[in-house]
């Protein structure tokens, strides 16, 4: 007697279940990424706010508040993103809360100088990292990472700051320069931590990398960025 159409059924809902099961975690790991950027930006909304009033120069404290009004509208972007994937932002970010509040603690600025490095350089590591992720995801939410992803402006008057202070100064060149490595160490380890407690999403970055190689040559492109953003500040 012949039994492969049973066979066969079974095998067709196990294929079915497991792609049920691959989507959830994809959809799973979408909300992650949304989640750790919305909390990227209301902190990074908080810091330059804060960072704001230390300004030397009205036209540094202006310059920076209009930074932090760009982040927080980036991160209203993403509250109606995920509110119309029936998910609450609050839901979404509390994960991340605290290895984001520890990469700040660990890399709290100590000069106006060293908070437009860590916004320059710190700042588009994290970019730079989600931005690869980005390009994984489907259509409208990659259209939006990218769009919370752009300058916000900071750019060129972060490296103006940087620059004339480097060039009056040997000590503070070779102070800030310390400082940007050791961001890059901060940040690669705290987006280490992040995807090693997050299953899924450490699942979608090794399967849109394409295996554990690729990860080291993301790494690799993270560093070569970093190195290319250290030497517009002045800081080689």
């Amino acid at each position: 007697m012949r039994r492969p159409v049973i066979g066969n059924a079974h095998y067709a809902r196990g294929m079915v279940t497991a792609r049920a099961a691959d989507q959830a975690g994809a959809d799973r790991a979408t909300i992650d990424l949304l989640g750790v950027l919305a909390y990227g930006e209301l902190s990074a909304f908080d810091r330059l706010a804060e960072d704001a009033r230390t300004a030397p120069t009205l036209g540094g404290r202006a310059a920076l508040s209009v930074m932090a009004a760009a982040e927080i509208g980036h991160f209203s972007m993403l509250e109606e993103h995920l509110r119309g994937l029936g998910v609450s932002i609050e839901d979404a970010m509390r994960p991340f809360v605290a290895p984001w509040d520890s990469y700040h603690a660990s890399t709290a600025p100590r000069s106006w100088l060293e908070s437009l490095v860590k916004a320059y350089v710190g700042d588009g590591l994290a970019a730079d990292f989600y931005r690869e992720i980005a390009g994984w995801l489907p259509g409208p939410t990659s259209e939006l990472v990218q769009k919370v992803l752009a300058d916000t402006g900071h750019s060129a008057f972060a490296e103006r700051e940087v620059q004339a202070a480097c060039a009056s100064s040997r000590q503070v060149h070779d102070r800030l320069a310390l400082w940007g490595r050791r961001l890059l160490g901060e940040a690669v380890t705290q987006a280490q931590h992040i995807v090693a407690e997050r299953d899924e999403l450490a699942e979608f970055i090794i399967s849109g990398s394409g295996d554990l190689s690729g990860i080291g040559a993301l790494l690799k492109r993270l560093q070569s960025n970093h190195g290319k953003r250290m030497a517009k500040l002045g800081l080689t």
